[in-house]
């Protein structure tokens, strides 16, 4: 990506454009709004023990995962801006009954409804923006400056969630509820003119015809397993990581956390279109074998540091940040690559489930550091990151042996 060329591109834009990207950005704000902060507001509001908010939480974000798999499809079939309206009017539903209801059960309900916004907005906006740009490298640039606006949501999002959810009154969600309806009125006001069923969607496949194409998609599949492991790994310095520091009895570990945190989303917001434009003439695969090697040498570094080394974690953390600014955004720009037009949304939907990496990791990550050292799991994760590289080349190579065609059922 050519960081010259970029006003040219951003011109090209279309308002529609602007809307997906925007409202990425603020349905991912949102999602990390409420979801650092439910633990606490359903042990301190309903005392509900540690594992009961374990398995609401858990619960919530793997069905809505699995059911971002399914509306992908969905969306490609009957229209990806109506799937939009569903997941905005969900929003709308969901941060209401945060704010008001009072009731266990109907708090429990607007959890796992807080969690299907993203869900269900994800795979039809990115479908819906790459199908707005005809050229390539305008769309690789959406998709990066998507993923730009997705970790400043992240980034921003717990600061209102701060404001919101502890500091203020359980109402104040309404004000999300609020905001999403202006984001649906943004999107009614900027739909495209071929609302609803296009050429493309009229194809696409009914959802047990998919699973069949996903089945014979061999390549498509090992990239979904390397994506899982890279996104397990990642997840391991989000959640195991805490866990080891405070076992180990750090001092300042709340500093620590939020120095790692704020390290963490300051590289890659400074350094990702950098980086980018280094890397303007390398393939994608490339691009990914240079993020996944700097993955393994931040695991090698976090299984060498003194666990009372402070400033050996920010170190490892800035260098597994360069590595999570290069391959996030170009993991979009290679589905996007392996879908087809009237699959588009499918493809990111079932792209998804590798979101299962960041869920399981807390469970596997805890069972090794019960059973044996922090050593050992960045020293597991470090072989993992190798593995995953494998599998990216793996796809390469099935790419480069035989032209890839879209499989049939």
């Amino acid at each position: 990506m050519d960081i010259s060329s970029l006003p040219v591109q951003l011109s090209r834009f279309t308002p529609l454009v602007w809307v997906m990207l925007i409202g990425n950005f603020f349905v991912r704000a949102s999602y990390y709004m409420v979801w650092p902060f439910l633990a606490v507001m359903l042990y301190e509001s309903y005392r509900l023990s540690a594992t009961e908010v374990g398995l609401l939480l858990t619960g919530s974000a793997t069905l809505a995962v699995f059911l971002g798999f399914y509306t992908g499809n969905l969306a490609d079939r009957f229209g990806r801006t109506r799937m939009l309206y569903v997941a905005v009017l969900v929003g709308v539903v969901s941060f209401a009954m945060l704010a008001l209801v009072n009731a266990l059960w109907l708090f429990a309900v607007a959890v796992f409804l807080a969690c299907m916004p993203r869900t269900l907005w994800e795979a039809p906006s990115k479908a819906l923006l790459t199908e707005e740009l005809a050229n390539p490298k305008d769309r690789e640039l959406a998709l990066h400056l998507l993923y730009f606006l997705v970790n400043v949501g992240a980034a921003l999002g717990p600061l209102y969630g701060l404001w919101a959810g502890l500091n203020g009154e359980q109402f104040s969600f309404i004000y999300t509820a609020v905001s999403y309806l202006g984001l649906l009125v943004a999107l009614l006001y900027f739909r495209p003119r071929r609302d609803g069923a296009t050429p493309a969607t009229q194809s696409a496949p009914k959802f047990s015809q998919w699973l069949k194409i996903l089945n014979k998609d061999r390549t498509f599949l090992v990239v979904l397993v390397a994506t899982t492991l890279v996104y397990f790994v990642y997840a391991q310095c989000d959640t195991s990581l805490v866990q080891y520091l405070t076992r180990a009895d750090v001092p300042e570990l709340a500093w620590l956390i939020s120095a790692v945190i704020i390290t963490n989303s300051t590289v890659i917001i400074v350094c990702q279109f950098p980086l980018l434009h280094l890397m303007r003439n390398w393939s994608i695969e490339h691009r990914l074998y240079l993020g996944g090697a700097i993955l393994a040498v931040s695991q090698v570094m976090m299984a060498l540091n003194d666990v009372h080394n402070t400033w050996g974690w920010i170190v490892a953390m800035i260098v597994l940040s360069l590595s999570e600014a290069i391959m996030f955004s170009n993991i979009n720009v290679y589905i996007d690559r392996l879908a087809p037009d009237n699959l588009k949304a499918s493809y990111f939907g079932a792209a998804g489930l590798c979101s299962l990496g960041y869920a399981f990791a807390p469970i596997l990550g805890g069972l090794v550091l019960d059973l044996s050292t922090g050593v050992i799991l960045f020293v597991l994760t470090t072989l993992t990151s190798f593995v995953a590289l494998a599998f990216y080349k793996i796809a390469q190579l099935q790419l480069k042996d035989a032209p890839r065609a879209v499989p049939e059922v």
